[in-house]
């Protein structure tokens, strides 16, 4: 939920790296030799975005929207325009208006900042269009909404579709050659490739039947979904 007093907290990672944190979903930013990649800009709500990431870098700001939900594209027009995966344009627009600025972002793209290398991966399920970021020199997943660091994955709404993300964490595991640490968008920082285990374990048995249905801890039309460790709003 967002906080109208909330503000931004840069929390420096390493010398190119840093978290921005909003009220509980968390902006990256990876500074290069020529670029720095920002992903995602949070509510909105809690000042300008592009003064936090211009007290870090001079360098010039790729933008890149890892989904379409509205706690990911709050300060976007202080980068515009975002890149993202064309399958989710129909829904950014639907939440960030028909006058924001979109290029279109495919799957296998490479990004490069100069020094550091990040490859576009669409995993839908969360959204038609919701992609991680790999960066397989230094073995990080940037993995927005689709694993959690903590609390469940929204899985309820029209968007979201069960069965592709299922198919995607399926995805990342075979990969899991590539990457050992995950950056989330919310919870706890970093987690690991386990993380994505225990999402595809208890997306199999809600698909199934298997899970109990809870009820969650705030109103929404959806019940709650848990399974070691991992856990759905659906």
């Amino acid at each position: 939920m967002s906080d109208e007093n909330a503000v931004f907290e840069p929390i420096k990672i390493d010398e190119h790296t840093y978290r921005i944190e909003d009220n509980g979903v968390r902006c990256l930013l990876f500074v290069g030799d020529k670029q720095a990649l920002l992903v995602d800009t949070g509510f909105g709500q809690s000042g300008s975005l592009k003064a936090v990431v211009e007290s870090i870098t001079d360098k010039p700001i790729i933008l890149v929207n890892t989904h379409g939900d509205g706690d990911h594209l709050g300060c976007n027009a202080e980068f515009a325009p975002a890149l993202m995966h064309p399958a989710e344009m129909p829904y950014f627009f639907q939440n960030a208006g028909d006058d924001a600025k979109a290029a279109p972002l495919w799957e296998g793209e490479i990004i490069d900042l100069g020094g550091r290398i990040f490859e576009v991966v669409l995993i839908p399920g969360h959204t038609p269009g919701s992609i991680a970021l790999l960066d397989r020199q230094n073995r990080i997943l940037v993995s927005g909404d689709s694993i959690s660091g903590g609390g469940p994955v929204f899985m309820f709404g029209k968007v979201r579709n069960f069965c592709a993300y299922l198919a995607s964490m399926e995805k990342l595991l075979e990969m899991r050659d590539a990457f050992d640490t995950i950056y989330p968008a919310h919870g706890t920082f970093p987690i690991t490739v386990s993380a994505i285990e225990k999402s595809l374990a208890a997306a199999k048995k809600l698909i199934a039947g298997e899970l109990e249905p809870m009820e969650p801890p705030f109103e929404i039309p959806a019940k709650m979904y848990e399974y070691d460790g991992a856990a759905f709003f659906y």
